[in-house]
Protein backbone atom coordinates (compact mmCIF):
# COMPACT_ATOMS: atom_id res chain seq x y z
CA UNK A 1 0.00 0.00 0.00
CA UNK A 2 1.03 3.39 -0.94
CA UNK A 3 1.37 6.18 2.11
CA UNK A 4 0.57 9.83 2.85
CA UNK A 5 2.76 12.80 2.03
CA UNK A 6 2.93 14.85 4.89
CA UNK A 7 5.16 17.81 6.08
CA UNK A 8 8.21 16.57 3.24
CA UNK A 9 8.14 13.02 3.68
CA UNK A 10 6.20 9.31 3.13
CA UNK A 11 4.60 8.67 5.96
CA UNK A 12 1.79 6.14 6.91
CA UNK A 13 -1.79 6.48 8.06
CA UNK A 14 -3.14 6.33 11.30
CA UNK A 15 -5.33 3.55 9.92
CA UNK A 16 -4.19 0.26 8.47
CA UNK A 17 -7.46 0.59 6.26
CA UNK A 18 -6.88 0.70 2.64
CA UNK A 19 -8.72 1.63 -0.74
CA UNK A 20 -8.20 -0.31 -3.98
CA UNK A 21 -7.24 0.95 -7.08
CA UNK A 22 -9.18 -0.81 -10.23
CA UNK A 23 -8.19 -0.43 -13.64
CA UNK A 24 -11.81 -0.02 -15.53
CA UNK A 25 -10.99 -1.38 -18.59
CA UNK A 26 -10.02 -4.84 -16.85
CA UNK A 27 -11.11 -4.69 -13.60
CA UNK A 28 -8.23 -5.39 -11.97
CA UNK A 29 -6.81 -4.01 -8.88
CA UNK A 30 -3.71 -2.28 -9.91
CA UNK A 31 -2.61 -0.39 -6.37
CA UNK A 32 -3.96 0.64 -2.91
CA UNK A 33 -4.08 3.88 -1.17
CA UNK A 34 -4.37 4.65 2.40
CA UNK A 35 -7.90 5.15 3.70
CA UNK A 36 -7.29 8.18 5.55
CA UNK A 37 -8.57 9.84 8.17
CA UNK A 38 -9.38 13.10 10.24
CA UNK A 39 -6.49 12.47 11.99
CA UNK A 40 -3.96 12.47 9.28
CA UNK A 41 -5.66 15.39 8.14
CA UNK A 42 -5.09 17.34 11.07
CA UNK A 43 -1.15 16.39 10.51
CA UNK A 44 -1.41 17.36 7.25
CA UNK A 45 -3.14 20.78 8.20
CA UNK A 46 -0.43 21.90 11.15
CA UNK A 47 2.36 20.84 8.94
CA UNK A 48 0.69 22.97 6.29
CA UNK A 49 0.37 26.04 9.12
CA UNK A 50 3.65 25.65 9.77
CA UNK A 51 5.33 25.59 6.60
CA UNK A 52 3.28 28.62 6.06
CA UNK A 53 4.81 31.74 6.96
CA UNK A 54 8.34 31.24 5.18
CA UNK A 55 6.80 30.30 1.62
CA UNK A 56 4.07 32.81 1.60
CA UNK A 57 7.24 35.73 2.76
CA UNK A 58 9.38 34.37 -0.34
CA UNK A 59 9.04 36.66 -3.34
CA UNK A 60 6.86 35.61 -6.35
CA UNK A 61 10.05 35.05 -8.21
CA UNK A 62 11.37 32.68 -5.95
CA UNK A 63 8.53 30.54 -5.65
CA UNK A 64 8.40 30.25 -9.53
CA UNK A 65 11.79 28.83 -8.87
CA UNK A 66 10.82 26.42 -7.27
CA UNK A 67 7.76 25.64 -9.06
CA UNK A 68 9.56 25.69 -12.59
CA UNK A 69 11.80 23.11 -11.21
CA UNK A 70 8.96 20.95 -10.65
CA UNK A 71 7.52 21.56 -13.93
CA UNK A 72 10.54 20.84 -15.65
CA UNK A 73 10.53 17.08 -13.55
CA UNK A 74 6.89 16.75 -14.37
CA UNK A 75 7.58 17.46 -18.60
CA UNK A 76 10.11 15.29 -18.49
CA UNK A 77 7.85 12.19 -16.80
CA UNK A 78 4.87 13.26 -18.94
CA UNK A 79 4.72 9.70 -20.96
CA UNK A 80 5.02 7.80 -17.28
CA UNK A 81 2.23 9.92 -15.61
CA UNK A 82 -0.11 9.26 -19.30
CA UNK A 83 0.41 5.85 -18.89
CA UNK A 84 -0.46 5.35 -15.52
CA UNK A 85 -3.60 7.86 -15.95
CA UNK A 86 -4.78 5.48 -18.54
CA UNK A 87 -4.35 2.66 -16.27
CA UNK A 88 -6.37 4.73 -12.99
CA UNK A 89 -9.09 5.68 -14.92
CA UNK A 90 -9.41 4.21 -18.63
CA UNK A 91 -8.50 7.11 -20.78
CA UNK A 92 -7.53 6.12 -24.04
CA UNK A 93 -3.61 6.08 -24.68
CA UNK A 94 -4.05 9.45 -26.73
CA UNK A 95 -6.10 11.14 -25.02
CA UNK A 96 -4.30 10.90 -21.80
CA UNK A 97 -0.89 11.98 -23.29
CA UNK A 98 -2.64 14.48 -25.19
CA UNK A 99 -5.05 15.75 -23.00
CA UNK A 100 -5.27 13.83 -19.09
CA UNK A 101 -1.33 14.68 -18.99
CA UNK A 102 -0.65 16.97 -21.42
CA UNK A 103 -3.21 19.96 -20.38
CA UNK A 104 -2.17 19.98 -16.19
CA UNK A 105 1.70 20.43 -18.05
CA UNK A 106 0.17 23.19 -19.94
CA UNK A 107 -2.01 24.80 -17.23
CA UNK A 108 1.42 24.58 -14.99
CA UNK A 109 3.67 26.47 -17.56
CA UNK A 110 0.63 28.90 -18.36
CA UNK A 111 0.91 29.66 -14.63
CA UNK A 112 4.32 30.29 -14.23
CA UNK A 113 4.57 32.23 -17.17
CA UNK A 114 1.78 34.23 -15.83
CA UNK A 115 3.86 35.00 -12.41
CA UNK A 116 6.74 35.78 -14.30
CA UNK A 117 5.30 38.46 -16.18
CA UNK A 118 3.28 40.24 -13.69
CA UNK A 119 4.61 38.78 -10.32
CA UNK A 120 5.76 41.86 -9.00
CA UNK A 121 2.97 44.19 -10.06
CA UNK A 122 0.32 42.04 -9.69
CA UNK A 123 1.55 40.98 -5.96
CA UNK A 124 3.39 44.28 -4.90
CA UNK A 125 0.47 46.27 -4.81
CA UNK A 126 -1.47 48.99 -6.43
CA UNK A 127 -2.29 52.84 -5.48
CA UNK A 128 -5.99 53.62 -5.32
CA UNK A 129 -6.30 57.44 -4.35
CA UNK A 130 -4.27 57.37 -0.83
CA UNK A 131 -4.53 53.60 -0.53
CA UNK A 132 -2.19 50.42 -1.40
CA UNK A 133 -4.17 47.85 -2.42
CA UNK A 134 -2.15 44.47 -2.25
CA UNK A 135 -2.58 40.79 -2.77
CA UNK A 136 -1.76 38.22 -0.02
CA UNK A 137 -1.96 34.54 0.29
CA UNK A 138 -5.42 33.17 2.42
CA UNK A 139 -3.31 30.55 4.18
CA UNK A 140 -3.90 27.09 4.15
CA UNK A 141 -5.54 25.61 1.39
CA UNK A 142 -7.65 22.64 1.24
CA UNK A 143 -7.77 20.71 -2.53
CA UNK A 144 -10.63 18.57 -2.88
CA UNK A 145 -10.12 16.94 -6.61
CA UNK A 146 -12.35 14.44 -8.88
CA UNK A 147 -11.52 11.42 -10.94
CA UNK A 148 -12.95 12.60 -14.66
CA UNK A 149 -9.57 14.61 -15.12
CA UNK A 150 -7.60 13.57 -11.65
CA UNK A 151 -4.19 15.43 -12.69
CA UNK A 152 -5.59 18.47 -14.42
CA UNK A 153 -8.20 19.40 -11.30
CA UNK A 154 -5.17 19.07 -9.30
CA UNK A 155 -2.68 21.29 -11.28
CA UNK A 156 -5.59 23.70 -11.43
CA UNK A 157 -5.73 24.41 -7.68
CA UNK A 158 -2.11 23.54 -6.52
CA UNK A 159 0.13 24.99 -8.65
CA UNK A 160 -1.74 28.65 -8.60
CA UNK A 161 -2.46 28.22 -5.09
CA UNK A 162 1.61 27.91 -4.24
CA UNK A 163 2.41 30.44 -6.74
CA UNK A 164 -0.20 32.81 -4.67
CA UNK A 165 2.01 31.99 -1.19
CA UNK A 166 -0.64 29.53 0.09
CA UNK A 167 0.44 25.93 1.45
CA UNK A 168 -1.65 23.05 0.40
CA UNK A 169 -3.58 19.56 1.68
CA UNK A 170 -4.71 17.75 -1.10
CA UNK A 171 -6.93 15.14 -1.06
CA UNK A 172 -7.34 13.45 -4.60
CA UNK A 173 -10.55 11.02 -5.41
CA UNK A 174 -10.15 7.67 -4.02
CA UNK A 175 -11.46 6.15 -7.38
CA UNK A 176 -8.22 7.45 -9.40
CA UNK A 177 -5.26 9.04 -7.19
CA UNK A 178 -2.45 7.54 -9.15
CA UNK A 179 -1.96 10.98 -10.67
CA UNK A 180 -1.64 12.86 -7.22
CA UNK A 181 1.03 10.67 -6.02
CA UNK A 182 2.82 11.20 -9.34
CA UNK A 183 2.41 14.92 -8.69
CA UNK A 184 3.26 14.51 -5.10
CA UNK A 185 6.40 12.61 -6.30
CA UNK A 186 7.44 15.16 -8.41
CA UNK A 187 7.21 18.05 -5.65
CA UNK A 188 9.51 16.12 -3.58
CA UNK A 189 12.10 15.19 -6.46
CA UNK A 190 12.01 18.95 -6.87
CA UNK A 191 12.80 19.69 -3.71
CA UNK A 192 9.61 21.98 -2.36
CA UNK A 193 9.93 22.56 1.52
CA UNK A 194 8.57 20.00 3.33
CA UNK A 195 4.99 21.34 4.46
CA UNK A 196 4.34 23.09 1.62
CA UNK A 197 2.37 20.48 -0.28
CA UNK A 198 0.66 17.95 1.50
CA UNK A 199 -1.55 14.74 0.39
CA UNK A 200 -3.69 12.67 2.11
CA UNK A 201 -5.90 9.76 0.34
CA UNK A 202 -9.39 9.04 1.60
CA UNK A 203 -13.17 9.09 0.79
CA UNK A 204 -15.17 12.17 1.21
CA UNK A 205 -16.94 11.63 3.93
CA UNK A 206 -14.20 11.03 5.76
CA UNK A 207 -10.93 13.09 4.61
CA UNK A 208 -12.87 15.66 2.35
CA UNK A 209 -15.13 16.45 4.76
CA UNK A 210 -12.58 17.12 7.95
CA UNK A 211 -10.20 18.93 5.46
CA UNK A 212 -14.12 21.27 5.04
CA UNK A 213 -14.21 21.30 8.66
CA UNK A 214 -10.87 22.27 9.93
CA UNK A 215 -10.60 25.28 11.67
CA UNK A 216 -7.28 26.02 10.47
CA UNK A 217 -7.99 25.24 6.75
CA UNK A 218 -8.65 28.70 5.35
CA UNK A 219 -9.88 27.47 2.33
CA UNK A 220 -11.50 24.91 0.43
CA UNK A 221 -11.47 24.81 -3.58
CA UNK A 222 -13.49 21.86 -4.44
CA UNK A 223 -14.51 20.29 -7.82
CA UNK A 224 -16.87 17.42 -8.61
CA UNK A 225 -20.32 17.12 -7.98
CA UNK A 226 -23.24 19.42 -7.15
CA UNK A 227 -24.25 16.94 -4.54
CA UNK A 228 -20.58 17.11 -2.93
CA UNK A 229 -20.22 20.53 -3.17
CA UNK A 230 -22.81 21.60 -1.58
CA UNK A 231 -22.09 19.62 1.09
CA UNK A 232 -18.71 21.17 1.52
CA UNK A 233 -20.26 24.34 1.34
CA UNK A 234 -22.33 23.44 4.19
CA UNK A 235 -19.14 22.14 6.33
CA UNK A 236 -17.38 24.95 5.94
CA UNK A 237 -19.98 27.69 6.76
CA UNK A 238 -19.03 26.44 10.48
CA UNK A 239 -15.66 28.08 10.32
CA UNK A 240 -16.47 30.75 7.75
CA UNK A 241 -13.60 29.85 5.30
CA UNK A 242 -13.54 30.72 1.67
CA UNK A 243 -15.00 28.29 -0.44
CA UNK A 244 -14.63 27.59 -4.26
CA UNK A 245 -16.73 25.58 -6.44
CA UNK A 246 -16.25 23.82 -9.83
CA UNK A 247 -19.56 21.54 -10.15
CA UNK A 248 -21.93 20.41 -12.34
CA UNK A 249 -23.06 21.06 -15.88
CA UNK A 250 -25.76 20.04 -18.49
CA UNK A 251 -24.46 22.74 -21.73
CA UNK A 252 -26.24 23.18 -24.95
CA UNK A 253 -24.73 23.18 -27.74
CA UNK A 254 -27.00 25.65 -30.12
CA UNK A 255 -27.14 25.42 -33.51
CA UNK A 256 -28.18 28.35 -35.58
CA UNK A 257 -29.88 28.08 -39.08
CA UNK A 258 -27.30 28.88 -41.75
CA UNK A 259 -24.53 27.50 -39.64
CA UNK A 260 -22.26 24.30 -41.21
CA UNK A 261 -24.23 21.61 -39.91
CA UNK A 262 -21.98 18.89 -40.64
CA UNK A 263 -19.23 20.66 -38.77
CA UNK A 264 -21.13 21.82 -35.74
CA UNK A 265 -22.63 18.13 -35.45
CA UNK A 266 -19.48 16.52 -35.91
CA UNK A 267 -18.11 18.32 -33.22
CA UNK A 268 -20.60 18.50 -30.84
CA UNK A 269 -20.61 14.30 -30.97
CA UNK A 270 -16.98 14.70 -30.31
CA UNK A 271 -17.27 17.03 -27.07
CA UNK A 272 -19.37 14.30 -25.73
CA UNK A 273 -17.45 11.63 -26.67
CA UNK A 274 -14.41 13.30 -24.90
CA UNK A 275 -13.20 11.15 -21.71
CA UNK A 276 -16.01 8.85 -22.35
CA UNK A 277 -18.70 12.06 -21.60
CA UNK A 278 -17.12 12.30 -18.38
CA UNK A 279 -16.98 16.05 -18.88
CA UNK A 280 -18.60 18.45 -16.72
CA UNK A 281 -18.41 20.70 -19.44
CA UNK A 282 -19.78 18.46 -22.26
CA UNK A 283 -22.22 19.74 -24.33
CA UNK A 284 -24.72 17.01 -23.81
CA UNK A 285 -27.99 18.72 -25.07
CA UNK A 286 -27.90 19.63 -28.89
CA UNK A 287 -30.50 22.13 -30.14
CA UNK A 288 -31.03 22.40 -33.70
CA UNK A 289 -33.49 24.04 -36.07
CA UNK A 290 -36.50 21.87 -36.75
CA UNK A 291 -36.00 22.98 -40.65
CA UNK A 292 -32.52 21.09 -40.24
CA UNK A 293 -32.99 18.85 -37.70
CA UNK A 294 -33.86 15.56 -39.43
CA UNK A 295 -30.36 16.19 -41.01
CA UNK A 296 -28.88 16.63 -38.01
CA UNK A 297 -30.45 13.56 -35.96
CA UNK A 298 -28.49 11.13 -39.01
CA UNK A 299 -25.00 13.41 -38.66
CA UNK A 300 -25.14 12.59 -34.78
CA UNK A 301 -25.89 8.93 -35.61
CA UNK A 302 -23.68 8.97 -37.94
CA UNK A 303 -20.81 10.05 -36.00
CA UNK A 304 -21.49 8.84 -33.08
CA UNK A 305 -20.90 5.12 -34.59
CA UNK A 306 -17.54 5.81 -35.36
CA UNK A 307 -16.64 6.08 -31.45
CA UNK A 308 -16.22 2.16 -30.73
CA UNK A 309 -15.30 1.73 -27.37
CA UNK A 310 -11.94 -0.29 -27.50
CA UNK A 311 -9.03 -0.97 -25.30
CA UNK A 312 -7.55 2.28 -23.68
CA UNK A 313 -3.96 1.31 -23.91
CA UNK A 314 -4.73 0.82 -28.34
CA UNK A 315 -3.60 4.04 -29.31
CA UNK A 316 -6.35 3.47 -32.26
CA UNK A 317 -9.26 3.39 -29.16
CA UNK A 318 -10.94 7.01 -29.05
CA UNK A 319 -13.04 5.87 -26.23
CA UNK A 320 -12.52 4.14 -23.33
CA UNK A 321 -14.26 2.38 -20.65
CA UNK A 322 -16.17 4.37 -17.81
CA UNK A 323 -14.29 5.08 -14.36
CA UNK A 324 -16.44 2.30 -12.21
CA UNK A 325 -19.01 -0.51 -12.60
CA UNK A 326 -21.05 2.90 -10.17
CA UNK A 327 -21.02 4.87 -13.06
CA UNK A 328 -21.44 2.35 -15.76
CA UNK A 329 -24.73 1.40 -13.75
CA UNK A 330 -25.54 5.20 -13.50
CA UNK A 331 -25.20 5.73 -17.20
CA UNK A 332 -27.07 2.97 -18.44
CA UNK A 333 -30.11 3.51 -15.94
CA UNK A 334 -30.37 7.39 -17.34
CA UNK A 335 -30.43 5.28 -21.34
CA UNK A 336 -33.21 3.17 -20.09
CA UNK A 337 -35.05 6.21 -18.60
CA UNK A 338 -34.55 8.03 -21.64
CA UNK A 339 -36.37 4.97 -23.48
CA UNK A 340 -39.27 5.11 -20.72
CA UNK A 341 -39.45 8.87 -20.80
CA UNK A 342 -40.60 8.93 -24.66
CA UNK A 343 -37.40 10.08 -26.28
CA UNK A 344 -36.66 8.56 -29.42
CA UNK A 345 -33.24 5.89 -29.08
CA UNK A 346 -31.46 7.07 -32.49
CA UNK A 347 -28.12 4.76 -32.11
CA UNK A 348 -26.41 2.76 -28.66
CA UNK A 349 -28.76 2.09 -25.90
CA UNK A 350 -28.27 0.15 -22.19
CA UNK A 351 -27.09 -3.19 -23.28
CA UNK A 352 -23.77 -4.26 -23.14
CA UNK A 353 -21.04 -3.48 -25.19
CA UNK A 354 -20.83 -6.34 -27.69
CA UNK A 355 -16.92 -7.97 -27.56
CA UNK A 356 -16.47 -6.28 -24.23
CA UNK A 357 -16.71 -9.23 -21.10
CA UNK A 358 -14.75 -7.22 -18.63
CA UNK A 359 -14.23 -3.51 -18.19
CA UNK A 360 -16.77 -0.39 -17.23
CA UNK A 361 -17.83 0.12 -21.35
CA UNK A 362 -20.72 1.84 -22.05
CA UNK A 363 -22.59 2.20 -25.98
CA UNK A 364 -22.51 5.74 -27.16
CA UNK A 365 -26.10 6.83 -27.51
CA UNK A 366 -28.15 8.90 -29.04
CA UNK A 367 -31.68 10.34 -28.37
CA UNK A 368 -33.55 12.17 -30.23
CA UNK A 369 -37.04 14.01 -29.79
CA UNK A 370 -35.95 15.17 -26.38
CA UNK A 371 -38.22 17.44 -24.23
CA UNK A 372 -36.08 19.89 -21.85
CA UNK A 373 -38.29 18.68 -18.66
CA UNK A 374 -36.96 15.33 -19.62
CA UNK A 375 -34.42 14.03 -16.87
CA UNK A 376 -32.13 13.32 -19.88
CA UNK A 377 -32.26 16.70 -20.83
CA UNK A 378 -31.88 18.35 -17.34
CA UNK A 379 -30.16 15.97 -15.04
CA UNK A 380 -26.06 15.25 -15.74
CA UNK A 381 -25.31 12.03 -16.46
CA UNK A 382 -21.77 11.77 -17.21
CA UNK A 383 -21.51 9.14 -20.05
CA UNK A 384 -21.50 8.81 -23.79
CA UNK A 385 -24.92 10.03 -23.97
CA UNK A 386 -26.27 12.78 -26.24
CA UNK A 387 -29.57 14.62 -26.01
CA UNK A 388 -31.33 16.33 -29.41
CA UNK A 389 -33.98 19.01 -28.78
CA UNK A 390 -35.59 20.92 -32.02
CA UNK A 391 -36.67 24.14 -31.85
CA UNK A 392 -38.23 26.83 -33.96
CA UNK A 393 -37.13 29.93 -33.26
CA UNK A 394 -34.35 31.80 -31.59
CA UNK A 395 -36.13 32.79 -28.60
CA UNK A 396 -37.23 29.62 -27.74
CA UNK A 397 -33.43 28.31 -28.52
CA UNK A 398 -32.21 30.89 -26.00
CA UNK A 399 -34.94 29.74 -23.30
CA UNK A 400 -34.64 26.29 -23.32
CA UNK A 401 -30.78 26.58 -24.00
CA UNK A 402 -30.80 28.56 -20.32
CA UNK A 403 -33.75 26.68 -18.76
CA UNK A 404 -31.34 24.67 -16.51
CA UNK A 405 -30.09 24.72 -13.22
CA UNK A 406 -26.75 24.32 -14.32
CA UNK A 407 -24.42 26.93 -16.33
CA UNK A 408 -21.19 26.01 -16.76
CA UNK A 409 -20.50 25.60 -20.68
CA UNK A 410 -22.14 26.34 -23.79
CA UNK A 411 -21.79 26.88 -27.56
CA UNK A 412 -22.90 28.48 -30.58
CA UNK A 413 -22.73 27.80 -33.95
CA UNK A 414 -23.50 30.34 -36.50
CA UNK A 415 -23.16 31.40 -39.70
CA UNK A 416 -21.89 34.73 -38.84
CA UNK A 417 -19.53 35.83 -36.05
CA UNK A 418 -21.90 38.64 -34.93
CA UNK A 419 -25.25 37.47 -34.52
CA UNK A 420 -23.61 33.83 -32.95
CA UNK A 421 -21.74 36.47 -30.40
CA UNK A 422 -25.44 37.89 -29.75
CA UNK A 423 -26.70 34.76 -28.59
CA UNK A 424 -23.33 33.60 -26.58
CA UNK A 425 -24.25 36.92 -24.78
CA UNK A 426 -27.74 35.47 -23.75
CA UNK A 427 -26.32 32.58 -23.04
CA UNK A 428 -26.24 31.66 -18.71
CA UNK A 429 -22.85 30.07 -18.77
CA UNK A 430 -19.64 30.73 -17.53
CA UNK A 431 -18.16 29.98 -20.83
CA UNK A 432 -19.33 30.00 -24.55
CA UNK A 433 -17.57 28.27 -27.30
CA UNK A 434 -18.19 30.28 -30.80
CA UNK A 435 -18.29 28.38 -33.73
CA UNK A 436 -15.73 25.73 -32.26
CA UNK A 437 -13.43 28.61 -30.58
CA UNK A 438 -10.17 26.83 -29.64
CA UNK A 439 -9.10 26.64 -26.08
CA UNK A 440 -7.39 29.36 -24.34
CA UNK A 441 -5.63 28.61 -21.32
CA UNK A 442 -5.04 32.20 -19.96
CA UNK A 443 -9.03 32.42 -20.10
CA UNK A 444 -11.26 31.90 -16.92
CA UNK A 445 -13.04 29.23 -16.26
CA UNK A 446 -16.30 28.50 -14.25
CA UNK A 447 -19.91 28.55 -13.97
CA UNK A 448 -22.97 30.46 -13.27
CA UNK A 449 -26.01 28.98 -10.90
CA UNK A 450 -25.60 25.75 -9.34
CA UNK A 451 -22.51 25.00 -11.25
CA UNK A 452 -20.47 26.78 -8.96
CA UNK A 453 -18.44 29.69 -7.77
CA UNK A 454 -15.18 31.11 -8.42
CA UNK A 455 -13.11 30.80 -11.62
CA UNK A 456 -10.01 28.80 -12.61
CA UNK A 457 -7.58 29.19 -15.30
CA UNK A 458 -5.90 32.46 -16.17
CA UNK A 459 -5.34 35.51 -13.78
CA UNK A 460 -8.90 35.10 -12.50
CA UNK A 461 -7.97 31.54 -11.25
CA UNK A 462 -5.11 32.69 -9.58
CA UNK A 463 -6.74 35.77 -7.52
CA UNK A 464 -9.26 33.17 -6.08
CA UNK A 465 -6.12 31.99 -3.79
CA UNK A 466 -5.46 35.43 -2.64
CA UNK A 467 -6.73 38.40 0.22
CA UNK A 468 -6.88 41.73 -0.73
CA UNK A 469 -5.63 44.14 1.60
CA UNK A 470 -6.44 48.14 1.60
CA UNK A 471 -3.77 50.17 3.57
CA UNK A 472 -4.55 53.88 3.47
CA UNK A 473 -1.79 56.19 3.94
Amino acid sequence: MRSLYIDGAWRDSASDEALDVVNPATEQVIDTVPAGTAEDVGAAVEAAAAAFPAWSALTPGQRVTHLAKAHELFGARIDDIAAGLTRDMGAPAVFSRRVQAGLPELMFRTYIDLVEEAGERYFGGETVGNSLVVREPVGVVGAITPWNYPLHQIVLKVVPALLAGNTVVLKPSEIAPLGAYALAEVFHDAGLPAGVFNLVSGTGPVVGEAIAAHPRVDMVSFTGSTRAGTRVSQVAAETVKRVALELGGKSPNVILPGADLAKAVKRGVADVMRNTGQSCNALTRMLVHRDSYEEAVSLAAESAAKYVPGDPEDEATRLGPLVSAAQLEKVRGYVRLGVEEGARLVTGGPEPVEGRDRGYYARPTVFADVRNDMRIAQEEIFGPVLVMIPYDTLEEAVAVANDTVYGLNAAVWSADRESGLAVARRLRAGQVELNGGALNPRAPFGGYKRSGNGREWGLAGLEEFCEVKAVQM
